[in-house]
């Protein structure tokens, strides 16, 4: 149903507003993505300033804290996925992409580079797509009863990709500034990309696709990351079972199967090892 949209992403513009009201959202809110179509002034981010111009794209992540402050008359489109959004999933539309919309969040969650806020781009035909994918939700949004959720999910899908593909891209450009290589950086996204599917994290596979000895992948790797392969793997998966455990209502044996653990006991001896407490103790802190 087109409500359950409405009622668990937040879709907001605002026209030539000189006034913004604190984000009312924060609490509650699991990701937005805030695009200024004209209007100049700055971003109080977590207690850091920041300036926007027209056509800039900024991410925000759980916690953070943003307040506007216009310069000049400023219209926005704001897209805030709630919480609530990725919770109690067996009752949302089955057609919504829900989980997979997820794992694309997650993936920029845990990027070196979504601290950035204001998102960079390999291309300016991304950015031109992206932002003409987030104002058609925002004109498809205003409609009303007649507005089409299959545009809506279909364009919230792309923005997401184009996000998460323009962070990893970042992350690729970043590290070629500061290290003789960036094929540690693409090793890495290559893991991020394809953590859900264990065959192509294999040491063999990795090599492959690497053009690198069977031997050399794990040395090369430990090398450059000063820790090995095999534990960087298992602390990303994990790093992404703590995320599921926050922000899903999923349960302990389908976060296992999701991230390719043989059931929730092996993960939760995994999770203990690795952490220090059992994936139960760590649910119940978060309550």
């Amino acid at each position: 149903m087109p409500r359950t949209i409405i009622e668990n992403i937040v879709i907001a513009e605002y026209k030539k507003q000189t006034f913004f009201d604190f984000c009312k959202y924060t609490t509650i809110r699991f990701f937005e993505i805030v695009y200024f179509e004209e209007g100049t002034g700055t971003i109080k981010i977590n207690g850091k300033m920041v300036n926007y111009t027209p056509n800039s794209v900024f991410v925000f992540v759980p916690d953070d804290i943003y307040i506007v402050n216009p310069e000049t008359p400023t219209s926005t489109v704001a897209i805030k996925f709630l919480k609530s959004f990725f919770r109690n999933t067996n009752t949302q539309n089955d057609t919504l992409p829900v989980n997979d919309w997820f794992r694309k969040i997650e993936g920029i969650l845990n990027s070196e580079s979504h601290q950035l806020r204001e998102m960079q781009f390999e291309t300016e035909s991304d950015k031109l797509h992206l932002v003409s994918l987030i104002k058609m939700v925002s004109t498809e949004n205003l409609k009303k009863q007649s507005y089409d959720v299959f545009i809506i999910q279909n364009s919230l899908s792309v923005i997401l990709h184009l996000i998460a593909r323009n962070i990893q891209f970042l992350n690729t450009d970043m590290t070629t500034k500061v290290v003789e290589s960036s094929k540690i950086q693409q090793i890495i996204n290559f893991i991020h990309t394809n953590i859900y599917n264990s065959d192509l994290l294999s040491t063999r596979s990795l090599a492959e696709e690497f053009h690198m000895a069977d031997n050399y992948m794990s040395e090369y790797f430990k090398k450059h990351t000063d820790i090995s392969l095999k534990k960087y793997i298992i602390n990303y998966k994990l790093k992404l079972v703590e995320t599921r455990l926050k922000y899903t209502d999923l349960q302990f044996s389908e976060i296992a199967i999701e991230l390719g653990f043989t059931d929730s006991s092996h993960l939760n001896k995994t999770f203990l090892a690795y952490k220090g407490i059992t994936i139960g103790a760590f649910k119940a802190a978060l309550a």
